[in-house]
């Protein structure tokens, strides 16, 4: 099937709630609450949506498959997180909450699976865009935020009261009933427990300075510097008060990696990672091996 992209640019309307309207509108007009699963992707600020998360999960659900995202800012993520944070979260909320309303009264057997991805600042406001007591009588299937920034509360809270043993760059909450963690090195599997119904991921880098960023590392060494690393963290790099924060803002300004490092998610880990959280059906180990290599080869 040709998967179904709704984007209602920041010209379209005045304010985020008539925007959201015109997605919604968008939404029913094109068929996307007869697809099977319906993504709402939330952009970073310039508007920006990975294509390395969307065709992966595009050609996972074989296009049977619906996006919607509004732009909320024409600035680059640091400096619409500075200028307009507020406005971005306020921008996801109006999408959430206008398009769940309609999708929570849908016949549970017949409406799509619902799914939120955000990148980097994207992920932060996909974050804010719900409160988990308007879900509880129709919670939506998942969510998978990679490149969290260190700034978002959800992820700071379970990194920090990550189960014993396992390490801030890659933590096991809980047992991993609700919360995964994953990266380039290890998948979202989590033996210890079975993953329930309301999923919520994490794709990060132990290597992404916008996600590790913490300021204060300024005097204090960070629990992701500590043996355990992260394998993609060098072990030269060493702490030393203030010039270590430097060093990362330097990262956060004008730092680059190759896709798989730093703040530069690779697609064949996106596509792990959607696999994992979205189990769509039909696709042997062979098969999503051959696209997994094509996505590689194709960066």
């Amino acid at each position: 099937m040709e998967p179904l992209r709704v984007y209602v640019g920041l010209n379209a309307a005045e304010t985020p709630a008539e925007r959201a309207r015109l997605a919604l509108e968008e939404l029913k007009r094109v068929g996307a609450f007869e697809r099977s699963v319906l993504l709402l992707a939330t952009p970073t600020g310039r508007g920006w949506v990975d294509p390395a998360a969307q065709n992966t999960v595009e050609y996972l659900h074989r296009g049977d498959i619906a996006t919607a995202t509004m732009q909320y800012s024409y600035l680059p993520s640091h400096l619409a997180l500075i200028v307009e944070g507020e406005y971005g979260a306020e921008n996801a909320r109006a999408l959430f909450a206008t398009v769940y309303e309609y999708w929570s009264e849908l016949p549970e057997e017949a409406r799509p699976r619902l799914y939120l991805h955000g990148l980097s600042l994207g992920s932060l406001n996909s974050d804010l865009s719900f409160d988990f007591y308007d879900i509880i009588d129709a919670p939506f299937h998942g969510a998978l935020w990679s490149g969290p920034p260190f700034r978002s509360e959800t992820w700071r809270t379970v990194t920090r009261e990550r189960d014993p043993g396992s390490p801030a760059w890659l933590p096991t909450f809980r047992g991993g009933a609700v919360v995964r963690f994953m990266n380039q090195y290890r998948g979202l599997d989590a033996p210890e427990s079975a993953w329930g119904d309301f999923r919520i991921s994490y794709l990060q880098y132990g290597s992404d300075p916008i996600t590790f960023f913490d300021p204060r590392i300024l005097y204090r060494e960070p629990d992701w510097m500590r043996e355990p690393r992260a394998p993609d963290v060098s072990p030269d790099l060493r702490w030393y008060p203030v010039v270590t924060m430097l060093q990362l803002l330097g990262d956060l300004a004008v730092g680059r990696a190759p896709p798989g490092y730093g703040h530069t998610i690779a697609a064949e880990h996106y596509l792990d990672a959607w696999m994992a959280l979205t189990e769509p059906e039909g696709w042997s180990e062979a098969e999503f091996e051959r696209l997994r290599q094509r996505f590689r080869q194709a960066r």
